[in-house]
Protein backbone atom coordinates (compact mmCIF):
# COMPACT_ATOMS: atom_id res chain seq x y z
CA UNK A 1 0.00 0.00 0.00
CA UNK A 2 1.47 3.22 -0.86
CA UNK A 3 1.99 5.66 2.04
CA UNK A 4 -0.35 8.28 0.58
CA UNK A 5 -3.06 5.14 1.18
CA UNK A 6 -1.67 5.04 4.52
CA UNK A 7 -2.12 8.37 5.38
CA UNK A 8 -5.49 9.03 3.86
CA UNK A 9 -6.86 5.74 5.85
CA UNK A 10 -5.62 6.79 9.06
CA UNK A 11 -7.04 10.89 8.07
CA UNK A 12 -10.30 9.26 7.65
CA UNK A 13 -10.05 7.31 10.81
CA UNK A 14 -9.18 9.99 13.04
CA UNK A 15 -11.38 12.54 11.43
CA UNK A 16 -14.37 10.28 13.17
CA UNK A 17 -12.42 8.87 15.84
CA UNK A 18 -11.49 12.11 17.52
CA UNK A 19 -15.08 13.90 17.27
CA UNK A 20 -16.67 10.29 18.44
CA UNK A 21 -14.03 9.98 21.49
CA UNK A 22 -14.36 13.27 22.82
CA UNK A 23 -18.73 12.70 22.50
CA UNK A 24 -17.98 9.62 24.24
CA UNK A 25 -15.54 10.52 27.22
CA UNK A 26 -18.14 13.95 27.67
CA UNK A 27 -20.27 11.10 29.31
CA UNK A 28 -17.75 9.65 31.57
CA UNK A 29 -17.39 11.54 34.50
CA UNK A 30 -14.76 11.45 37.14
CA UNK A 31 -14.79 12.47 40.42
CA UNK A 32 -11.96 13.99 40.56
CA UNK A 33 -10.91 17.59 41.82
CA UNK A 34 -8.52 18.71 39.36
CA UNK A 35 -5.42 21.19 40.67
CA UNK A 36 -6.51 23.68 38.40
CA UNK A 37 -8.72 25.75 36.64
CA UNK A 38 -8.61 24.78 33.07
CA UNK A 39 -11.00 26.77 31.21
CA UNK A 40 -8.73 30.24 30.71
CA UNK A 41 -5.47 27.15 30.15
CA UNK A 42 -7.39 25.88 27.33
CA UNK A 43 -8.74 29.51 25.87
CA UNK A 44 -5.18 30.80 26.23
CA UNK A 45 -3.98 27.74 24.00
CA UNK A 46 -6.59 27.77 21.71
CA UNK A 47 -4.92 31.84 21.60
CA UNK A 48 -1.80 30.63 20.72
CA UNK A 49 -2.81 28.87 17.99
CA UNK A 50 -4.80 31.36 16.93
CA UNK A 51 -0.94 33.57 16.76
CA UNK A 52 1.05 30.39 15.57
CA UNK A 53 -1.34 30.05 12.75
CA UNK A 54 -0.96 33.83 12.08
CA UNK A 55 2.71 33.43 11.92
CA UNK A 56 3.36 30.31 9.97
CA UNK A 57 1.48 31.60 6.81
CA UNK A 58 3.59 35.10 7.72
CA UNK A 59 6.81 32.67 7.48
CA UNK A 60 5.70 31.26 4.32
CA UNK A 61 5.05 34.26 2.54
CA UNK A 62 8.13 35.58 3.23
CA UNK A 63 9.53 31.74 1.48
CA UNK A 64 10.27 30.71 5.27
CA UNK A 65 9.93 27.09 4.71
CA UNK A 66 11.50 25.94 8.24
CA UNK A 67 10.01 27.93 10.25
CA UNK A 68 6.46 27.70 8.64
CA UNK A 69 6.84 23.96 9.03
CA UNK A 70 7.79 24.35 12.75
CA UNK A 71 4.78 26.84 13.17
CA UNK A 72 2.43 24.51 11.81
CA UNK A 73 3.68 21.41 14.04
CA UNK A 74 3.59 23.81 17.55
CA UNK A 75 0.08 24.70 16.23
CA UNK A 76 -0.75 21.26 15.78
CA UNK A 77 0.88 20.10 19.13
CA UNK A 78 -1.10 23.12 20.92
CA UNK A 79 -4.75 21.84 19.43
CA UNK A 80 -3.66 18.36 20.57
CA UNK A 81 -2.55 19.77 23.97
CA UNK A 82 -6.01 21.81 24.25
CA UNK A 83 -8.29 19.14 23.34
CA UNK A 84 -6.61 16.78 25.86
CA UNK A 85 -7.86 19.67 28.42
CA UNK A 86 -10.50 20.40 27.25
CA UNK A 87 -11.97 16.71 27.61
CA UNK A 88 -10.31 15.78 30.61
CA UNK A 89 -11.98 19.39 32.42
CA UNK A 90 -15.44 18.54 30.91
CA UNK A 91 -15.01 14.96 32.62
CA UNK A 92 -14.16 16.35 35.63
CA UNK A 93 -16.73 19.25 36.01
CA UNK A 94 -20.07 20.15 34.74
CA UNK A 95 -20.95 22.31 32.27
CA UNK A 96 -21.51 25.83 33.17
CA UNK A 97 -24.18 27.70 31.86
CA UNK A 98 -24.56 30.76 29.44
CA UNK A 99 -26.60 33.59 31.69
CA UNK A 100 -26.38 36.20 29.01
CA UNK A 101 -29.87 37.61 27.88
CA UNK A 102 -31.12 38.93 25.13
CA UNK A 103 -29.34 39.47 21.70
CA UNK A 104 -26.06 38.72 23.28
CA UNK A 105 -27.67 35.33 23.50
CA UNK A 106 -28.25 34.38 20.43
CA UNK A 107 -24.57 35.73 19.68
CA UNK A 108 -23.35 33.31 22.02
CA UNK A 109 -24.55 30.05 20.43
CA UNK A 110 -24.15 31.03 16.92
CA UNK A 111 -20.47 31.63 17.70
CA UNK A 112 -20.86 28.50 20.27
CA UNK A 113 -22.64 26.08 17.30
CA UNK A 114 -20.27 27.48 14.92
CA UNK A 115 -16.72 26.73 16.89
CA UNK A 116 -18.24 23.32 17.12
CA UNK A 117 -19.17 21.84 14.26
CA UNK A 118 -16.27 23.76 12.33
CA UNK A 119 -13.79 22.34 15.14
CA UNK A 120 -15.01 19.09 13.44
CA UNK A 121 -14.88 19.78 10.06
CA UNK A 122 -11.79 21.33 10.55
CA UNK A 123 -10.08 18.03 11.88
CA UNK A 124 -9.58 15.98 8.28
CA UNK A 125 -8.55 19.91 6.61
CA UNK A 126 -5.38 19.93 9.16
CA UNK A 127 -4.53 16.27 8.38
CA UNK A 128 -4.69 16.45 4.89
CA UNK A 129 -2.83 19.84 4.82
CA UNK A 130 -0.11 18.50 6.96
CA UNK A 131 0.41 15.18 4.79
CA UNK A 132 0.77 17.28 1.45
CA UNK A 133 3.11 19.40 3.23
CA UNK A 134 4.86 16.70 4.99
CA UNK A 135 5.15 14.93 1.46
CA UNK A 136 6.31 18.09 -0.25
CA UNK A 137 2.91 17.76 -2.75
CA UNK A 138 3.18 21.54 -2.83
CA UNK A 139 0.78 22.60 -5.07
CA UNK A 140 -1.94 20.48 -3.41
CA UNK A 141 -0.52 21.29 0.04
CA UNK A 142 -1.46 25.14 -1.12
CA UNK A 143 -4.66 24.85 -2.54
CA UNK A 144 -5.75 23.17 0.41
CA UNK A 145 -3.94 25.73 3.06
CA UNK A 146 -6.17 28.17 1.79
CA UNK A 147 -9.29 26.89 2.89
CA UNK A 148 -7.66 25.31 5.70
CA UNK A 149 -5.97 28.06 7.10
CA UNK A 150 -9.27 30.42 7.60
CA UNK A 151 -10.80 27.82 9.10
CA UNK A 152 -8.49 26.60 11.60
CA UNK A 153 -7.97 30.43 12.71
CA UNK A 154 -12.21 30.84 13.15
CA UNK A 155 -12.17 27.42 15.22
CA UNK A 156 -9.06 29.24 17.71
CA UNK A 157 -10.13 32.38 17.45
CA UNK A 158 -13.75 31.73 18.44
CA UNK A 159 -12.65 29.68 21.47
CA UNK A 160 -11.40 31.93 22.86
CA UNK A 161 -14.37 34.26 22.39
CA UNK A 162 -17.16 31.49 23.79
CA UNK A 163 -14.59 31.49 26.62
CA UNK A 164 -14.51 35.37 27.07
CA UNK A 165 -18.27 35.04 26.77
CA UNK A 166 -18.67 32.45 29.38
CA UNK A 167 -16.22 33.22 31.94
CA UNK A 168 -18.52 35.64 34.44
CA UNK A 169 -20.45 32.39 34.78
CA UNK A 170 -17.71 30.69 35.77
CA UNK A 171 -17.50 31.94 39.49
CA UNK A 172 -20.71 30.13 40.83
CA UNK A 173 -18.49 26.98 40.06
CA UNK A 174 -15.21 27.65 41.95
CA UNK A 175 -14.30 26.40 44.91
Amino acid sequence: MSSEKKYNKLIVVLSVAIPVAVAVLFRVKIDVQLPVFLPPIYASINAVTAILLVFAVAAVKKGNLKSHEKLMKAAIVCSVVFLVLYVLYHMTSDSTAYLGEGAIRYVYYFVLISHIVLSIAVIPFVLITYVRGITNQVALHKKIAKYTFPLWLYVAVTGVIVYVMISPYYTAVLP
